[in-house]
Formats: structure tokens, C-alpha cells, sequence
């Protein structure tokens, strides 16, 4: 075992001070050792001297500028001299060379709040409590070092309440529209969300992925006297059938519906061969395809007078789905009770069925079907022929006028401070 190793060893037993003597004379031998460099310089910072912490870190640095630890260690030392300034340049400079150092990242965003930074601390902190947990740690004590403990419990709790302080500022005008107590249900989804409320399911079987609303009657399927446009939209499947057909055999302006291999590795299965799920695409994370809005008209048209649930950048998913001989799509959940899907089916061989909440569908051709997504869910197609719905997703016909544009309002807001974390 080299000396190295020793000092190394040492250090993950615990036996701090072994471990620095051991590396006092790795340096000796090595004076450009940079992780001796940071063991020492860490000590004499946590001794009280500055000045030799700098030296041995500013060391550790010219050895190795790209060293992510260094630039974080110096950043610690920089601020504890007062340089609050260079301390951020620092940590930026470690999280630019490592950005899953995590710590670094914690420690930015202390230290932006000390400079008055707060939005930009606000990002940095949740930026490095999102990844870490991605990973396993920082959810709990027992997955926090000790030395940590108190800089994550204290960006948790900036996190919840910038959060919500950013998303209660969207109910206000909408109080003053349709007043105070029409946002209740809203309200109480939000608590949720944030992990103030405890989730309680009126149904079991029913578990959105991302945001649960209280107090919508559950129900795997929805019954259709709910929706006074269903009889409209089954009137006119013929031309709806009719523009799928002319399209059906070209691929231009088809897309798979997972936009990855392995995703479709999770999600799909095949009976003969390979599975496959695309669709023509008429809205796709709430942006219309105009090319296949001008392809099928007559589709456009009777899908524009539909109670669509539009969110920017979420919603609505709109398409002609295609499930190839043999492909089935296996169990998954949905996002959110506040959404529906339906399906009006266009093309449906024998052996081809929905399975919701437990509950066995088989489609009708021109029959529309509405169900909560949010409850286990999965479909086959089974026989040797293309299956092909139109899908579409639906306000739930429970939610107010003033819900619905709180949700809309909400919901984008979420998606905004999602990507201002992933670019922090």
C-alpha cells in the first residue's frame, strides 16, 4: 500500500488526525499533492488559520486548476476571511468544472443570500437539494452528514416558502375576479403538492404522478352524460376515420410517442414482433403541429370545440395513436386528477382493450370513452392489425371556471421554476 493509500485509508476510518500526519508527510515527499493540499488546508481552517489554509489550497490550485474540491474548499476559506465575493467565484468556478458537486452548490446559495442574490440563491439551493435526492441523499438524516444537517434543513425551508410565495402570487388577481373562496380546492392542491397537506385519496387506485385536487369525484371511467360534445364528435368520426386513412400510410408528421429506446424498453412489449407506438401528433406539450391540423381539417375542426385542457408547455396531447400488431403498452400512472383523457376509437381489430383501475374497456369504433389516467393503467393491441384512436386530453368537467384558470396559471409556474432549476 503506498503512502497515499495510507493517508486515504486513514481519512475514511475516521482517524482525522492519523490521517493528517500521515498526509503531512505525503506532502513532504510530494509538495504538490493536491489532495493532501485539501486535507491540510481544511485542518488549518478548521484550527482558526486562515492564512495557511489559503496558502495550501492556493497551492492545491496552481497543481491542478481543474481540481472541482479545491475551488470549493478555497471558496469556504475565502468567505471565513471575509472575501464573500471571491467565495462565490469560487464555487461557481467548482460547480462549472463538477456539477453534481452538490455541497458546492448548498454552499452558493448561502452564500448569494449573504450578497443580497436571493433569487439566484433561491435556485442554487433548490438546484442542489433536486439533484442530490435524484441520487439518494439528502432525504433524511440518515442519508445528510452531520455537517450538513443544519445548511439543508435551511434550504428546505427556503425552498417551500420562495415556492410558495411565487405560486400564491398567481391566485391574486384571480381572488379579485371571482373571489376568495372560489380557489379553496386550488389552495388545498398546492399544500399538497408542497408537502403541507397529507395526501389523502377519496380512491386508493387513484395516484397522480405530479399534482393531486381534492375533491373531485374519483371514477376510473367517466360517465359520458358529462360531456354534452361526445354526441357531436361521434357524428362526425366518418371524416374523422376518412383523414386518418389518407394519412395512415405516409410517415410525414408521424412521431413515436416515447422519444427514447430505452423508454420504450420500459414501457412497451410485443407478441411477434418489436412494439411500437407513434402517433400523429394534431397538439404535443400543448404546442399544435400545424401540419397535421392542415393535413386533417376536418379533424381540426371538431377537436377546437372541445374543452381541451390547455397548459402552457404541458398540455393538451393530441393524436392519432397507433398501436402496431402485437404492441402493448404495460401499467403506468398519470399526472394529474385535473386532466382527463379520452379516446375515440378509429381503427380497432378484435383482441384490442383498455384496462383501467382494473377495470377491462373494449373499445367500439366511433364510441368515445373518458377515463382518469391517474389510475394504474394499460393497453393491448393483440391481433395482427393496426389499432388506431384518437386521443385527447379534457379538462376535468368537476373544476370551476376560476379552478381551471388558476390551474393553468399554476401549473405553467411549476414547469417555469422546474427548467430555471435544471439551468441554475
Amino acid at each position: 500500500m503506498t503512502s497515499a493509500e495510507q493517508a486515504q485509508q486513514l481519512l475514511r476510518q475516521g482517524r482525522i488526525r492519523e490521517a493528517e500526519q500521515a498526509f503531512q508527510k505525503l506532502l513532504e515527499a510530494e509538495p504538490q499533492h493536491v489532495q493532501a493540499l485539501n486535507v491540510l488546508g481544511l485542518a488549518a481552517f478548521r484550527g482558526g488559520d486562515l492564512r495557511r489554509a489559503r496558502e495550501l489550497l492556493e497551492r492545491a490550485r496552481a497543481a491542478d486548476a481543474r481540481h472541482a474540491i479545491t475551488h470549493h474548499h478555497l471558496g469556504l476559506v475565502l468567505e471565513a476571511a471575509g472575501n464573500v465575493a471571491g467565495a462565490v467565484e469560487a464555487q461557481r468556478r467548482a460547480l462549472e468544472l463538477e456539477p453534481e458537486l452538490h455541497a458546492a452548490r448548498l454552499h452558493l446559495g448561502r452564500m448569494l443570500d449573504q450578497v443580497g442574490h436571493a433569487d439566484e440563491a433561491f435556485l442554487a439551493y433548490a438546484r442542489a437539494l433536486k439533484s442530490a435526492q435524484e441520487q439518494g441523499r439528502w432525504l433524511d438524516s440518515a442519508t445528510t452528514p452531520p455537517a450538513l444537517r443544519p445548511l439543508v434543513e435551511r434550504a428546505a425551508i427556503r425552498i417551500r416558502e420562495g415556492r410558495r410565495a411565487s405560486f400564491t402570487r398567481i391566485f391574486e388577481p384571480l381572488w379579485a375576479r371571482y373571489g376568495r373562496d372560489s380557489l379553496t380546492r386550488v389552495e388545498r392542491a398546492l399544500r399538497i403538492y408542497l408537502n403541507e397537506e397529507e395526501r389523502v385519496y377519496a380512491d386508493p387506485r387513484q395516484q397522480p404522478t405530479f399534482l393531486y385536487f381534492p375533491g373531485l369525484p374519483p371514477a376510473a371511467y367517466l360517465p359520458r352524460q358529462l360531456f354534452p360534445w361526445i354526441g357531436a364528435l361521434e357524428q362526425a368520426t366518418g371524416d374523422i376515420r376518412g383523414e386518418l386513412v389518407a394519412l395512415l400510410p405516409s410517415t410525414e408528421g408521424r412521431e413515436r410517442v416515447f422519444t427514447s429506446e430505452a423508454l420504450e424498453e420500459v414501457n412497451l412489449r410485443g407478441l411477434d414482433a418489436p412494439p411500437s407506438w407513434n402517433g400523429y401528433y394534431f397538439y404535443r406539450h400543448g404546442e399544435r403541429r400545424e401540419d397535421n391540423c392542415v393535413r386533417c381539417p376536418r379533424t381540426a375542426a371538431a377537436l377546437d370545440v372541445l374543452p381541451l385542457s390547455r397548459v402552457r408547455e404541458h398540455g393538451p396531447e393530441v393524436l392519432y395513436s397507433v398501436f402496431t400488431p402485437g404492441t402493448h403498452l404495460l401499467p403506468h400512472r398519470g399526472v394529474t386528477n385535473t386532466r382527463l383523457v379520452a379516446h375515440l376509437p378509429l381503427m380497432v381489430p378484435e383482441d384490442c382493450a383498455l384496462r383501467v383501475g382494473g377495470e377491462l374497456h373494449e373499445w367500439q369504433e366511433g364510441r368515445v370513452v373518458v377515463f382518469d389516467d391517474t389510475y394504474e393503467h394499460e393497453a393491448w393491441n393483440r391481433s395482427k392489425k393496426t389499432r388506431v384512436v384518437l386521443i385527447f386530453d379534457l379538462w376535468n368537467p368537476y373544476l370551476t371556471e376560476a379552478e381551471r384558470a388558476a390551474l393553468t396559471d399554476l401549473i405553467g409556474a411549476m414547469g417555469d421554476f422546474r427548467h430555471a432549476v435544471e439551468a441554475a
